[in-house]
């Protein structure tokens, strides 16, 4: 999907989670910036009333802005942002109101600043292209305010400086937030891109490697035990009781080789696979088969984090545990370390993977070992 078209959000779901508290950070800062500059310009203001109202209106910006972003009640939608902007915006224009006529610098005046800090606090909820068009929409309405109020600025100065002046700080922070957005959803998309590639090779090196094992299963049985000891049997005069508890043992010997192979689920393969070409041991606990629950994506992603962790030293063992609940699923790695342990990024960073995958992903980091909690809803 086109990056204009998506959002943090959207890509990372529970990453939109843990930026919602910054979200009324942000609103709270524009509030204050508000009333501070408020009282920072008194001496300006004619109509008091007038700059009450803009401060109402400043609050009730940073309260839709933060009561949008809450996870109760996502997605957050383009109409939210508008909403946002235009409260602002009105904020804005009752400041101007209040000091129409003796307005004597721009510098001092809060609708620039509120306005385009609220717009930086919702980028990870709007896409680059959204939140650029609020800003330049805002920073043109400011620009008119300007040119209402110029005739009593005390600064000589030209209209169109005036006009730079008052929209630099909406488009420096919108802009701001454009590119904020545009980094993650590029960011989170190229490690989904990753994954699915190794996937995708992992996927092609295990369909010729399964028939092979299964069939090298059979192979060993067969030419270790069951060829022998038939030779034995065909050029022996008579078969004793030994002789056919003989052939009891290997039978059963053979047919758990073929049971083995036949109830292996894709994530016993992957995980043999594994310790076979990376000497890693790889102990898979799924006694229900839980894993062939996961769709194509979900399996993208967890086969991407155990090769990873599997590849350039990150782990000497990994353990996976698989657990089943009636409508829920829960996947548990622990990984210990190697002589490269992964950081801290490299783990937040697959679990973005996995949460854009529908799982709910945790990540631990000590000093012994990686845990990554995975969840998914059972389909």
């Amino acid at each position: 999907m086109s990056t204009m078209r998506l959002t943090q959000q959207e890509a990372d779901p529970l990453g939109g989670i843990t930026a919602a508290p910054l979200v009324a950070v942000g609103a709270g800062l524009a509030f204050g910036m508000s009333i501070v500059l408020t009282i920072v310009h008194w001496d300006d203001v004619g109509r008091p009333l007038a700059a009450v109202i803009a401060i109402g209106f400043v609050g009730a910006a940073g309260l839709t802005a933060a009561l949008s972003a809450a996870p109760s009640r996502a997605p957050f939608t383009s109409e939210r942002l508008w909403l946002i902007v235009a409260l602002a915006v009105a904020g804005a224009i009752a400041e101007y109101i209040s000091t129409i006529g003796a307005n004597t610098s721009l510098y001092d005046d809060f609708g620039s600043i509120v306005v385009g800090t609220l717009i930086l606090c919702v980028a990870p909820y709007c896409t680059w292209v959204s939140l650029l068009l609020a800003g330049v929409i805002a920073a043109a309405v400011l620009s008119l305010l300007v040119v209402g109020s110029a005739s009593a600025i005390a600064v000589d100065a030209p209209l169109a400086s005036l006009i730079a002046l008052n929209s630099a700080a909406v488009l420096a922070l919108a802009a701001a937030a454009a590119g904020y957005s545009a980094a993650v959803v590029n960011e989170t998309l190229a490690w989904q891109r990753e994954a699915n590639r190794a996937a995708l090779q992992r996927d092609a090196e295990l369909r010729a490697g399964i028939a092979r094992s299964v069939q090298q299963s059979r192979v060993s049985v067969l030419g270790r035990e069951v060829l022998p000891f038939l030779a034995g049997v065909m050029t022996a005069d008579r078969i004793s009781v030994a002789d056919a508890d003989r052939a009891r043992e290997l039978a059963e010997t053979l047919r758990h080789a073929l049971k083995a192979g036949i109830e292996s689920t894709w994530l016993d393969d992957l995980a043999a696979d594994l310790q076979l070409t990376r000497g890693i041991p790889v102990v898979i606990d799924d006694p229900t088969g839980a894993a062939d629950d996961l769709n194509d994506d979900q399996r993208s992603a967890l086969t991407a984090l155990l090769v990873w962790l599997g590849d350039a030293g990150r782990s000497e063992e990994i353990h996976v545990v698989l657990r089943t609940h009636p409508d829920r699923r829960g996947i548990s790695i622990v990984a210990d370390h190697g002589s490269s342990p992964p950081t801290r990024r490299e783990l937040d960073r697959f679990t973005a993977v996995a949460r854009a995958v529908a799982m709910g992903a945790e990540a631990t980091l000590t000093g012994e070992n990686v845990k990554v909690e995975l969840r998914h809803v059972a389909e």
